[in-house]
């Protein structure tokens, strides 16, 4: 099999073979392909894009170019929740410990941050001790004994979704839907689940810009997870705004500790019980979503999700004195109030622009190997559809440098657009793929 074939095939628009589709894998994850020649193949895909076999057969590939975490021991349905990405979204520290609370296991890892989306991973390692690097032995105990892990990504996990994601970048060619859905499905199938809820991150903070993307690549996950035998589900969720007040790394992790104890904004609510009722659907644990975000609500007011993240953070390592008193978490040198302009309501806080603003701050990476600041970031006061007046604060800036705080609430004035006219709320879910 010759890769000059493989290309050549592809630029006329014709259908890879599984074998073919095998073939470039392995060799370019062991390096007999070069970069220039995969850059070749990848281009021909985003122009010319690919069926749902082949992106399936793309996706398996990717999955088993590296290790499969076994996580039959847990049963015969494994869900696993992952999030497209997003500026202030938290979700996964605030449900997971809910559906580990109703005895569902709960064995994720998750990423670290990059470019204006925060990552769970950074979030956790905010709460001092806290250890994301423990061996894969420990962390199937650890889901064994209490029900819940969250750790990094220890694991060689679809390795050649690495390097060909890094390529997609390099070349631009990332938003070809077929290679999005390979990457994002590889990494959950070698994650070991077989049950997949997918939150699909839909506006300025997100990925996928519309709502038009956003159904086209769910629909492309959804077949992949027929294909592959993993029933997946995709809720469509906003991020035009971020998600709560909170954008950065202890101020997220204090939003998620204040939403456990049952203080939870509107819109991550939202998000929290339609994931949450799907993945309780998806392990049987009933049928009728209605129902199911009636207990995942009963299971935060009797205190039992906050108290299974208190045993999660114990459990590695984690000073659960933290979670029990928030003002211990360290606090930026500088507290900047941003006051509005003037009298109207907010039409618009474009997400992306918020999670640069926080970047630039310290509380993300430009670059993986940079240093993250867990005490920078943002807290929103007045989200879109409120009415201001002249001088309210619509935010408040965390930050260490006090010329990078006095930036940011320059930028972050910017990005709030006022207008006299009402304006309705942001609607958070916006639809369900099945």
């Amino acid at each position: 099999m010759d890769i000059l074939d493989i290309i050549a095939k592809k630029r006329d628009k014709k259908e890879l073979s599984k074998e073919e589709i095998n073939f470039f894998v392995k060799e370019y994850t062991c390096g007999n392909i070069t970069d220039y020649q995969a850059s070749a193949l990848i281009m021909a895909i985003y122009i010319n894009g690919m069926n749902d076999e082949e992106t399936t057969n793309l996706t398996l590939a990717m999955a088993n170019s590296g290790e499969i975490l076994d996580l039959s021991i847990f049963g015969s349905n494994v869900v696993d929740k992952h999030s497209t990405g997003g500026v202030g979204d938290k979700i996964s520290l605030i449900l997971l410990p809910i559906i580990a609370a109703l005895d569902i296991p709960v064995a994720k890892m998750s990423g670290r941050g990059l470019g204006f989306t925060g990552g769970t991973i950074d979030k956790l390692e905010s709460i001092p001790g806290y250890n994301t690097s423990i061996d894969i032995d420990e962390f199937i105990e650890n889901v064994r004994r209490i029900g819940i892990s969250l750790i990094g990504q220890t694991m060689n996990l679809a390795p050649a979704d690495k390097k060909m994601y890094a390529l997609r970048d390099t070349i631009s060619c990332t938003s070809s839907i077929p290679l999005i859905a390979s990457s994002i499905m590889s990494k959950k199938i070698a994650a070991g689940a077989n049950k997949i809820v997918l939150d699909v991150t839909c506006g300025s903070g997100a990925f996928m810009k519309n709502k038009e993307e956003a159904i086209k690549l769910s629909n492309k996950m959804i077949n992949i997870g027929k294909l592959a035998n993993r029933e997946t589900v995709c809720i469509i969720t906003n991020m035009d705004e971020p998600l709560g007040y909170a954008v950065g790394n202890n101020l997220e992790v204090i939003e998620a500790i204040k939403s456990l104890k049952g203080d939870m904004p509107e819109d991550v609510k939202e998000v929290v019980l339609q994931l949450g009722a799907h993945m309780m659907k998806l392990v049987g644990k009933g049928e009728d979503i209605a129902k199911n975000k009636k207990i995942i609500m009963d299971t935060i007011n009797s205190l039992k999700a906050l108290n299974k993240f208190r045993e999660l953070v114990e459990n590695q390592g984690g000073d659960i004195s933290y979670i029990d008193n928030i003002d211990k978490f360290e606090k930026a040198k500088y507290i900047l109030p941003v006051l509005s302009k003037k009298s109207g309501y907010i039409n618009s806080i474009n997400a992306q622009t918020v999670g640069k603003i926080s970047r630039d701050l310290g509380a993300g990476r430009i670059k993986k190997e940079d240093k993250i600041d867990n005490s920078v970031g943002i807290v929103l006061a007045k989200k879109v559809s409120e009415y201001v007046k002249e001088n309210d604060v619509l935010a408040y800036i965390h930050a260490n440098n006090e010329q990078l705080g006095i930036n940011a609430v320059k930028d972050l004035l910017n990005n709030y657009e006022i207008t006299e006219n009402i304006v309705n709320k942001i609607e958070t879910i916006i639809d369900v793929i099945k």
